[in-house]
């Protein structure tokens, strides 16, 4: 007999800081800058600390209409605000950039999404929810696991479709489409830049 699904709050901050991943991706414009400004926009978040970039891969577009390849990243952050603040600052990151929701899955200038938010697993899979955690296409999204398994390999996505992200990126449909970029590297703020951070 499992045990039922206890509603998750997300408004709720945690009592103590946790680590939250989000993903980055760019089409439009200067992609390089609009992904380094997201990581600065972040870190410039009351209750919010970069932790970690992982490398940049260049991606084949999954859905949608025909566009552009994208830029994408993954970063870490030590995090003590709620899932919905979290996610609030990823909008203001994307607004700073000019993000317009016109199309779904079209082009944009910048894509912030939270991917996890620590161990926390939402049960809310309404029609149009605001926020799900882990990410509900995470698991299968190689343009996230790629980049999240390169900075730190021994990662593991939870909820009912987790796994180690190793694993899934290696299998995700979207695999054959990601190209590392070794010539692009992303700028850990300087606040909080440490000798573990970023590698």
């Amino acid at each position: 007999m499992t045990s039922p699904v206890r509603p998750v709050d997300l408004d709720a901050a945690p009592p103590d800081r946790v680590d939250a991943v989000v993903a980055l991706g760019s089409n439009m414009g200067d992609r390089m800058e609009s992904l380094q400004a997201a990581v600065d926009s972040l870190a410039c978040e009351a209750g919010l600390q970069v932790v970690g970039v992982s490398p940049v891969v260049e991606t084949d577009p999954v859905g949608g209409p025909e566009q552009d390849d994208y830029l994408n990243a993954v970063v870490v952050v030590r995090c003590s605000l709620s899932p919905r603040q979290l996610l609030r600052a990823c909008r203001r990151a994307e607004a700073r950039r000019g993000r317009e929701r016109l199309v779904r899955w079209g082009p944009r200038t910048l894509d912030v999404d939270v991917v996890v938010f620590g161990g926390l697993v939402s049960s809310d899979r309404g029609p149009h929810p605001e926020l799900v955690v882990p990410h509900p296409r995470a698991w299968q999204r190689a343009f996230v696991l790629q980049p999240w398994s390169q900075l730190d390999p021994g990662a593991v996505l939870p909820g009912p479709n987790g796994g180690p992200v190793s694993q899934l990126a290696a299998k995700a449909p979207d695999a054959d489409g990601v190209r590392q970029r070794p010539d692009l590297s992303l700028r850990l703020p300087a606040s909080t830049e440490s000798p573990e951070a970023g590698r």
